[in-house]
């Protein structure tokens, strides 16, 4: 058996099991139902608190062909790709290791193609 830590093996896939950040939750899913979505979030805070959780759950909202009342299904080849990080359309950046000039060139460049 594979050791997985905790926080990754039970991360939120849909709005409604993000726990501690109902708020963000509601004001996404309602941007989405009322397709008022800006053109870009930025999502800061401390470890843990639900970044990388939250961002992929919007993109798979925002992507997802079958997004119904702005929930994705979880269960299309979309979503799979999205929350295992293998989809061809989002392009998840760690800012940690990204954040010097030449990364964000790099990254750019990448964007631009």
């Amino acid at each position: 058996m594979q050791y997985t830590v905790l926080a990754r093996r039970f991360r939120p896939q849909n709005f409604s099991e993000v726990v501690g950040q109902g708020m963000v939750a509601q004001a996404l899913q309602n941007a989405i139902r009322g397709d008022r979505v800006a053109h870009a979030y930025l999502f800061t805070g401390a470890r843990g608190v639900g970044k990388t959780s939250m961002a992929r759950i919007l993109a798979k909202a925002l992507n997802c062909p079958h997004t119904q009342d702005g929930i994705p299904c979880g269960e299309c080849e979309v979503c799979q790709n999205i929350a295992v990080g293998s989809d061809v359309d989002v392009l998840e950046i760690d800012g940690a290791s990204n954040r010097g000039i030449d990364d964000i060139r790099s990254l750019r460049a990448n964007v631009n193609v």
